[in-house]
């Protein structure tokens, strides 16, 4: 009886039909998951089985804990690492490039930051994506190069190696074309799989919520913020989230080289307040977790002086160095990061102020220009996406465009435009959103 159970089908069964399984089916479709003996439709079938009957708080924590176990759980020598283990990771957003001024912020401030991140998933722009589009920029290196990175620059961000949560990485793929994103479990394990695997000392979630989010309303977002910091902590990582809005872009710029632009001039001293604050909340709440520092003002004032001295700009240049990018980076952009020969404006129909923004509808506008995937091994076009993205009560004209195109041709920027435009609620405006909603911890 308990080989038939273990079959892959037998365990899509009971999930489909709503049964709760148990720790050992689960780790026999993980393990299945990794060595290739659980097919690609059984995969998918899997992922939305659990979609529709949702799972158990014992059966999330042995998922997550299972695909943890499907490779490698790396340690951080205190001799080598005199600092704590640190890592943030957002549920996904449009203009979210948070990640790339993070890390080195909190290098620069002592900590040490082994990032394992994703790369997009549905409309949302995935931070591997965006670091492949430096030449050079190594998002997969080998677990030496990994650690000395960590080591020499503070913090590296890469993605899933052959050794870090195999199975993570084969079912992140799947439900990114199969709609079953959205799971609550499935999102759980993905996120805290690589998590735990990184050997963290303290995370710190960045759940969005909004119209370019997965979770579009609070309850959403603290069911899930709630779920992520209960198997956390139960697996003996502390964690806490912050709710962060997503009804507007996060940055003024959508895609994956024009992302890394904007974090370069972020870097060098750019004023960006929406993208500062949510950079300043996440690395107050880990600075406090972690105990290196015990007072809010005092954790603000030192992020704020790795940033205006320079000091994580170098972290960051370490880092892309480091992983096989180029040294200048920052002083030299534009002459590395690609650029698409079609730059195009998006006029508005009407004038007035903007009102809302269906920030979803310009995630897929950069999907259809390229910049994200249709199916798993679509290639990225790092080039194309958004700029100059207007936020909510904005006054827009004839002349004042809501945003600029960059497209590989006048056919795909002329579709991108049209999304634009009906992204856009023109009227008589609305304040732009609150971008902190709540702290769960």
């Amino acid at each position: 009886m308990a080989d038939r159970i273990a079959l892959p089908q037998e365990i899509i069964r009971k999930k489909r039909d709503g049964g709760e399984l148990s720790r050992e089916e689960i780790g026999a479709f993980i393990t299945g998951l990794t060595n290739g003996t659980v097919s690609e439709g059984q995969a998918a079938a899997f992922a939305m089985a659990v979609f529709f009957q949702d799972m158990s708080r014992s059966e999330r924590i042995a998922l997550t804990l299972a695909m943890r176990d499907s490779g490698a759980v790396l340690s951080w020598p205190e001799d080598d690492f005199p600092g704590p283990i640190l890592d943030k990771h957002s549920t996904g957003g449009v203009g979210d490039n948070v990640s790339l001024m993070l890390a080195p912020m909190l290098a620069a401030c002592g900590a040490f930051v082994p990032m394992i991140s994703g790369r997009g998933l549905g409309h949302t722009g995935g931070t591997l994506d965006k670091l492949e589009s430096i030449p050079g920029y190594s998002a997969s290196p080998s677990l030496k190069s990994f650690k000395e990175t960590v080591r020499n620059a503070g913090c590296a961000i890469i993605g899933q190696t052959d050794d870090l949560a195999p199975a993570d990485r084969r079912l992140y793929a799947i439900r990114d074309v199969t709609s079953t994103v959205e799971s609550i479990p499935l999102i759980a394990a993905s996120i805290l799989s690589k998590k735990l695997a990184a050997g963290l000392d303290a995370l710190v979630l960045d759940v969005k919520v909004g119209t370019g989010a997965f979770m579009t309303s609070l309850p959403q977002a603290r069911d899930l913020a709630e779920a992520l910091i209960e198997i956390g902590n139960s697996a003996g990582l502390k964690t806490s989230a912050l709710l962060t809005d997503m009804d507007e872009p996060l940055a003024p710029v959508a895609g994956n080289a024009l992302e890394v632009l904007a974090a370069v001039e972020f870097l060098k001293g750019a004023a960006m307040p929406r993208l500062n604050e949510v950079v300043m909340a996440l690395g107050v709440e880990l600075l406090m977790n972690s105990a290196l520092l015990a007072d809010d003002a005092d954790a603000r004032r030192k992020l704020s002086a790795a940033l205006s001295s320079g000091r994580a700009a170098e972290h960051f240049r370490a880092m892309v160095s480091g992983l096989g990018g180029p040294a200048d980076l920052l002083e030299n952009p534009n002459l590395y990061l690609p650029h698409a020969p079609v730059l195009k404006p998006v006029l508005p129909e009407t004038a007035g102020r903007i009102s809302a923004i269906d920030v979803r509808q310009l995630g897929l506008a950069v999907i259809l220009l390229g910049g994200g995937r249709s199916h798993p091994d679509a290639e990225i076009d790092h080039a194309v996406g958004l700029s100059g993205l207007l936020r909510r009560n904005a006054e827009v004209r004839a002349d004042i465009p809501l945003a600029m195109i960059h497209a590989r041709d006048e056919s795909s920027a002329e579709r991108a435009a049209a999304m634009v435009r009906s992204a856009y609620v023109i009227g008589e405006g609305a304040p732009p959103s609150p971008i902190l909603r709540d702290r769960i911890a």
